[in-house]
């Protein structure tokens, strides 16, 4: 059983013919991720007004705020993203006979639970009750224990040099700036360990582009006011969508870090670079308010109605993601909106006023595609054994009806379309309005087809993305825009 040492017998050198230990830092060397940011972050998600208290024990002292936070909030250490290449090194180690040692300045807690569910540590030092176990503090106690020089380490930051200068070899993981040099300077480099992706690659992937492809809806408005040939209305839809993609990055990022223990548990969410622990969580703590600087500099620039509706929708995904999308039903009408938000936000732009017909079809239509997507991630959760999808309001056996809710959705926006097009509002907008009809036939092949590919199972849990790479969608596509042209020329 791992034990929680804070002190040791006071030792100079190591015990002659005894095997060299290995003490191994938990965050950034084991775990590709920080137990004490996830852990604020998730009593944040938990109880948003706990900020407050979380800025009243940062007076008290890291050892005290650390044991704060540890005491209200526990590690899931089965689905900590860690280092393969270190736990295997810590357990090759322990079948050696070496004495294994997790060395933290985490929460005895949160380190215990780690060490309990690894079992392969003989001791845990870590954060006690008023001792925060700085690098110091932690080079002392394993001189205490080992002696000097008789023990290697692993760490990943400069402040391991205190701990590297003390130990008899060093291992070097996913080294942070100056990391690779300190220990360099302090001991023998046994290991360099650094299997991440390049960052930018990882925070491009946070920042989810492919995801920006729903901003195109702010152009809706601009195609049915009939001002494609504005260029000022061009350059306004532009600026919003720019301003768009900005601001739901920013929240793409924050959902990443308020969910990330659900995320570990999802078959694809879990290779999420923050998930999986490619990106640390601080480039998300500053990617996330640089973005909604920056694109709501971009708003408030263009309009201030523009600006209230970028304002809403930052709200509404924000609630979302705290609490409304663990609400069964409630989750997909607001995936529904935010899509809907997006139109009345392009035709702000553009001052634009949005039509009864625009939003009644974009409900129904939208609404639709969120239950498609809510239905895979039901129907793929069930297909790896979770019967009880955590964090959601749903159970595996609800797929069904949600299919049912979704294609009925789908059909009620193909016939909101019929009703337009024979509506005397469309007669002054376009030569030949009677050519448009086919636009229901393409919009009835596309939803069905959308539902087949979900019930087979080969939908990607986001039909967005499903119709950016499909090619028959992309045909339904051009075919809508030529139908459109032709109604309105011929």
């Amino acid at each position: 059983m791992p034990m929680a040492d804070v002190h040791g017998d006071a030792q100079t050198t190591a015990p002659e013919g005894a095997a060299i230990a290995l003490a191994i830092d938990l965050d950034g060397t084991l775990v590709r991720t920080d137990v004490l940011v996830e852990s604020v972050l998730s009593l944040i998600k938990r109880n948003p007004v706990a900020v407050f208290a979380l800025l009243g024990w940062l007076f008290l002292g890291k050892g005290e705020f650390k044991r704060r936070v540890a005491a209200r909030v526990a590690v899931d250490a089965a689905t900590l993203p860690y280092e393969a290449r270190v736990l295997a090194l810590a357990r090759a180690a322990h079948a050696a006979g070496r004495q294994v040692v997790l060395a933290t300045a985490a929460a005895l807690p949160h380190a215990q639970a780690v060490a309990a569910h690894l079992g392969c540590f003989d001791r845990v030092l870590a954060t006690t009750e008023g001792r925060n176990l700085s690098a110091r503090r932690k080079a002392t106690a394993l001189v205490g224990l080992y002696g000097d020089k008789g023990f290697d380490y692993a760490g990943n930051a400069r402040a391991d040099a205190m701990v590297w200068r003390v130990a008899r070899g060093a291992i070097v993981v996913n080294p942070l700036p100056g990391a690779a040099r300190a220990a360099r300077a302090c001991a023998p480099v046994l290991e360099v360990i650094d299997l991440r992706p390049p960052r930018s690659r990882s925070l491009l992937r946070s920042l989810r582009p492919h995801q920006w492809a729903k901003n195109l809806l702010v152009f809706l408005p601009l195609l049915t006011a009939h001002r494609v040939d504005d260029p000022g209305a061009l350059a306004h839809g532009a600026a919003a969508f720019v301003a768009l993609c900005l601001v739901a990055s920013a929240v793409y990022v924050i959902n990443d870090l308020v969910d990330l223990a659900h995320d570990r548990t999802h078959p694809r969410k879990r290779s999420r670079p923050l998930a999986a622990g490619t990106l640390p969580l601080q480039f998300g703590l500053i990617a996330a308010p640089a973005l909604l600087v920056a694109g709501f500099a971009v708003a408030i620039a263009l309009s201030r109605p523009f600006a209230q509706l970028v304002g809403a929708y930052f709200a509404l995904t924000l609630t979302y993601s705290f609490y409304l999308k663990r609400v069964a039903i409630l989750d997909v009408i607001v995936l529904s909106l935010l899509y809907t938000v997006r139109v009345l936000a392009g035709a702000a732009a553009i001052a634009v006023p949005v039509s009864f017909w625009l939003l009644a079809f974009a409900t129904f239509f939208f609404l639709s595609l969120a239950m498609a997507k809510r239905y895979v991630e039901l129907e793929s959760l069930a297909a790896a054994g979770v019967t009880e999808p955590t964090g959601r309001g749903y159970a595996a056996s609800d797929a069904p009806m949600i299919a049912s809710l979704g294609t009925g959705a789908g059909l009620v926006s193909v016939l909101v379309l019929a009703l337009y097009i024979d509506s005397p509002r469309v007669a002054p907008l376009y030569r030949s309005p009677e050519l448009l009809w086919p636009l229901c036939l393409l919009l009835l092949f596309w939803i069905a087809r959308v539902w087949l590919f979900a019930h087979r199972g080969s939908l990607h849990d986001d039909p967005v993305v499903f119709a950016l790479k499909d090619r028959p969608s992309l045909a339904v596509a051009l075919l809508a825009g030529a139908v459109i042209w032709a109604a309105t020329i011929v």
